[in-house]
């Protein structure tokens, strides 16, 4: 809604990015950044920090004067497609998605090049971890989204697992919970914990809110027959920092039950 109220900060990003743990999509997939019940051109746009967009960039076989032509001819045909189909918000997105890209071409390579950061910055966020890849890799994504702040994106969805039954790739800690646990805690814990600090040391903490959360918690007694825990949506952990959100406090708790 701020997106549709606003619109972006910087016309060469999107102003929603979704960043996917480096394991996979999540479960429901690009549903997790869909526009709700906005048009389709304000669904967020899907970024890694290997490779930020896929198919981004034209052959280097084009030449940079046959692209620029061949995208004000898909930009004219469009134009005229879009006449013909006003009440398509998804033919309009598509649209607005193509200009974007052409401009992204330019400004998303820059922010995804992360060999310009200096080395004490990739140990604090854990991206120079080569004992747990995935840790490294998640740092990675965590420092592609403070680049992606600072160019002026209003919102970056971080993501912590992938989906995959059993809780093998995410927390859906239904077998064992504190094997995986111990798993998934050092893969999210530094590189999280980094970008805070990081947003800090830069001044950005104070205009940034930053939330952590999941969709639901766990139930407090093991499932039977197992070492893991249920889903409990009715009792659930958010955390706020930033943006003034004052430190320290725990708002509202769990019944007895």
């Amino acid at each position: 809604w701020i997106t549709y109220a606003l619109g972006s900060e910087n016309e060469n990003l999107p102003a929603f990015v979704a960043i996917p743990d480096p394991r996979g999509i999540p479960q429901s997939s690009v549903n997790n950044w869909g526009p709700g019940f906005l048009p389709a051109v304000f669904q967020g746009t899907a970024f890694n920090s290997k490779q930020p967009i896929q198919n981004l960039q034209p052959p280097k076989s084009i030449a940079n004067k046959t692209d620029v032509a061949a995208r004000d001819l898909l930009k004219l045909l469009n134009d005229q497609h879009l006449k013909r189909n006003p009440e398509d918000t998804n033919l309009s997105a598509r649209i607005a998605s193509y200009e974007l890209a052409a401009r992204m071409q330019l400004s998303v390579p820059e922010i995804s090049d992360l060999s310009t950061e200096p080395q004490h910055i990739l140990s604090m966020y854990g991206a120079d971890d080569t004992k747990n890849k995935i840790k490294a890799d998640y740092a990675k994504n965590c420092i592609l989204a403070r680049r992606l702040i600072e160019k002026g994106v209003r919102f970056v969805q971080l993501f912590n697992g992938a989906y995959a039954t059993a809780g093998q790739l995410n927390w859906d800690g239904h077998q064992k919970l504190r094997e995986q646990y111990d798993v998934h805690g050092p893969i999210m814990d530094q590189p999280s914990a980094a970008l805070i600090r990081d947003l800090k040391q830069r001044g950005m903490l104070k205009d940034t809110l930053i939330l952590w959360c999941t969709e639901f918690g766990r139930m407090p007694m093991f499932q039977k027959g197992a070492k893991g825990r249920d889903h409990n949506p009715g009792g659930f952990t958010a955390v706020l920092t930033g943006a003034g959100i004052k430190p320290g406090v725990s708002h509202g708790a769990t019944d007895e039950l």
